[in-house]
């Protein structure tokens, strides 16, 4: 893309997300999503990872997403439209790697996320979220082969970025990049992120319109 086509596409997605974004619903099991007729862009990570935060960030809304200190909180795919009519449908997915969560319920929710992955048509994009301030766990590594193995493409996401010291938050950036060159479905496109700060938020959000439009 020439700097010129970057600029469109960036006030492109500022403007989408500034429009119309409105919760469609919650989905339990695959029978119970819309149509797909929409592009979609989905939200995986770790429990209290921020993606409820992130979520609200890029929509510029402070209760799109609920937040919550319980881990695991969210249990279904949860899915909001974007602009009027939708241009972009994003889907927030369970979290993952909790440990105080049945084991049954788990089962349960790996089961759906990986039905939706290998599915779902008009998903374009997995967004996976990341703690800077702890990086890559074993548990994002599986769910990384999990995408792999779907031929699902991703981008990875460092959160909370401001909590983290510039210089640290740098080298987590490498070591990152070169453990996504390894796996066939990571984009090599890496993004750091503050929900609280605004800090790679428009960079975000001109990345999942350049995924939905691709």
């Amino acid at each position: 893309m020439s700097e010129e086509a970057d600029e469109v596409l960036a006030e492109r997605a500022r403007k989408l997300f500034a429009g119309p974004i409105q919760f469609l619903k919650s989905a339990p099991e695959l029978q119970f999503l819309p149509d797909p007729d929409v592009p979609e862009i989905a939200f995986a990570g770790r429990s209290n990872v921020g993606k409820s935060s992130l979520l609200n960030a890029l929509t510029n809304r402070n209760k799109l997403a609920r937040t919550s200190n319980t881990p695991g909180r969210t249990q279904e795919l949860n899915l909001f439209n974007v602009g009027e009519p939708p241009q972009i449908r994003l889907v927030d997915m369970p979290g993952y790697g909790f440990a105080e969560a049945p084991k049954d319920m788990v089962r349960r929710w790996r089961f759906l996320v990986n039905d939706y992955l290998r599915g779902r048509l008009v998903l374009k994009r997995v967004l996976v979220l990341v703690d800077s301030r702890h990086g890559l766990k074993e548990v994002d590594r599986e769910v990384m082969k999990m995408l792999d193995n779907a031929a699902v493409s991703y981008h990875l996401v460092l959160t909370k970025g401001d909590k983290v010291k510039p210089s640290a938050l740098g080298a987590l950036y490498e070591t990152t990049a070169i453990e996504a060159a390894k796996h066939p479905a990571a984009h090599p496109s890496i993004f750091t992120t503050s929900s609280e700060t605004g800090s790679g938020i428009a960079e975000l959000r001109t990345a999942i319109l350049q995924a939905a439009t691709s």
